[in-house]
């Protein structure tokens, strides 16, 4: 494979094959980090579990300390107070079937996040299948479907995350920009891996994190000593 000189000459500033401690490795990542832009600083997690099965799913939800570094657009289908309230919250567009509607015959996703309250899930649910696939079906696990809809507003403002386990048994999520220094990154990376501990499932057996690694969006990734954390 063909590397790019930047990626390149940061494959070269360290050891691929060695497992570094968090500062370390935070560090390396950062230094990498070599792109015009602010580039993401992602954390990928492998876990022991098998993600096929009911009982060893992870996944969860949690406000970084230092937040993502992305403000995030919000769509709120709610009525009433509830829309009220997602306004005075900050939500960016707010409203009910008419913006389902706008959804499904103008292909509008000028959103990131959607928020609904439980009473709105039957209009949301027409369509489920367009927002599906596109990682944007509102659920109450993640808390986008809730009552409280100016909290699940401000929590996504603040930074909020959604961890969970894919198909191959890896988390794959965002901690941060490079802007934010090492400091930040790190409190991000302690919040989040104690957050993916703690959900460790009863049914799972046997070493539950295999791997950890960081990376940022142009640059390759650095093994962390999982054994320490």
């Amino acid at each position: 494979m063909k590397y790019g000189k930047k990626y390149a000459d940061s494959i070269k500033a360290y050891d691929r094959s060695k497992q570094y401690e968090t500062a370390e490795a935070v560090s390396l990542v950062l230094d990498n980090a070599k792109a015009k832009f602010d580039e993401t600083i992602e954390l990928h997690v492998r876990l022991g579990i098998d993600p096929r099965q009911a009982d060893q799913q992870v996944r969860g939800v949690l406000v970084l300390p230092h937040g993502t570094g992305k403000v995030k657009r919000v769509l709120v289908i709610a009525k009433g107070a509830k829309a009220d309230a997602a306004k005075e919250a900050g939500a960016d567009f707010v409203g009910a079937e008419e913006m389902v509607q706008k959804i499904q015959t103008e292909n509008w996703f000028d959103f990131d996040v959607m928020i609904t309250t439980p009473d709105m899930m039957g209009v949301v649910g027409r369509i489920g299948r367009i927002l599906g696939p596109k990682g944007l079906m509102p659920n109450p696990k993640s808390g986008t479907v809730t009552m409280d809809v100016a909290k699940a507003v401000a929590d996504v403002k603040a930074g909020k995350v959604e961890y969970r386990l894919d198909k191959t048994a890896i988390i794959h999520c965002p901690i941060g920009k490079k802007s934010f220094g090492a400091e930040k990154i790190t409190e991000n990376f302690n919040a989040l891996m104690d957050a993916i501990v703690k959900a460790k499932p009863a049914a799972a057996k046997g070493q539950y994190v295999k791997s950890v690694s960081l990376t940022s969006t142009m640059g390759p990734g650095v093994k962390i000593n999982y054994n320490k954390l």
